[in-house]
């Protein structure tokens, strides 16, 4: 299975808030072995949010959602993913004992009485309003769940929160995911062009379908000046073969100056 992330929120796509997700979720799987295959970010847009997550849920990935389940007039995830999903709005049961226990605890700090029909406190249960049939995400911040469908699995856009939440998802649900065996080399290519090279990396991708070729150019670094490192990432058992064969299609090649990544030539 894929594992893709959606980001979802105009302060992101506007700049006022730097996204702290995709970093953070691909250390997570990577402590797994798995790698993250997509990110799509979405601003505050209705129907551009469900249509994003009907894709998601068709797509048959493990995809994590943050942002957008709250209850102001700004969040719209939890009525896109019932929309997207085909499902009936409702208050999950234990979602709302969560917000209340978490009203109660605000009050006793305050030394208030709990006033749970209050219109406010009545306000917050709407964030506990998911898709009929959802699944609780324990949130342990502030106890205020997010919820999953399927594979999609909703969480708040604060990092503080979401980070925690997609961890326990991942260990309670896909714990038993058996980890790929990937696996990455390449060198540094000086004195070369990408169009120039570019057919020998196809002919290494059609003799070694398994893996793929990557091509990353600079042309400013501060200590390696223009170069080219190109190299072969997929299945741990294959890129070896493939990336001697790279690595011989270059040398074979006249003008290039080729150094390995760590270092050698």
């Amino acid at each position: 299975m894929d594992f893709g992330l959606i980001i979802i929120g105009d302060e992101i796509l506007s700049g006022r808030r730097q996204d702290k997700h995709m970093g953070r979720v691909i250390e997570l799987l990577a402590a797994r072995g798995l790698p993250l295959a997509w990110v799509r970010y979405v601003g505050d847009e209705r129907s551009l949010i469900t249509r994003t997550l009907r894709d998601a849920m068709d797509s048959g990935a493990v995809v994590f959602s943050c942002g957008g389940i709250g209850a102001t007039p700004d969040d719209h995830t939890r009525q896109c993913a019932a929309s997207a999903a085909g499902l009936p709005l409702a208050l999950h049961p234990e979602a709302k004992v969560l917000i209340q226990q978490r009203i109660r605890q605000l009050a006793d700090e305050q030394g208030l009485p709990h006033e749970l029909d209050r219109p406010d406190n009545l306000h917050r249960l709407n964030m506990g309003v998911f898709p009929q049939g959802a699944r609780i995400i324990p949130n342990p911040y502030n106890q205020i769940p997010g919820f999953s469908l399927g594979h999609v699995h909703f969480v708040p856009g604060f990092p503080v929160m979401a980070h925690p939440m997609i961890e326990w998802v991942l260990a309670h649900h896909y714990v038993d995911m058996v980890p790929l065996s990937w696996a990455e080399q390449s060198l540094l290519v000086y004195g070369g062009m990408e169009a120039a090279l570019t057919p020998l990396m196809e002919a290494i991708e059609q003799s070694h379908p398994e893996v793929r070729i990557f091509s990353l150019p600079s042309v400013d670094h501060p200590q390696r000046g223009r170069h080219i490192e190109l190299g072969v990432k997929g299945p741990a058992a294959a890129v070896p073969l493939a990336f001697e064969a790279l690595r011989l299609g270059l040398a074979a090649s006249p003008g290039l100056r080729l150094e390995l990544i760590d270092g050698t030539k």
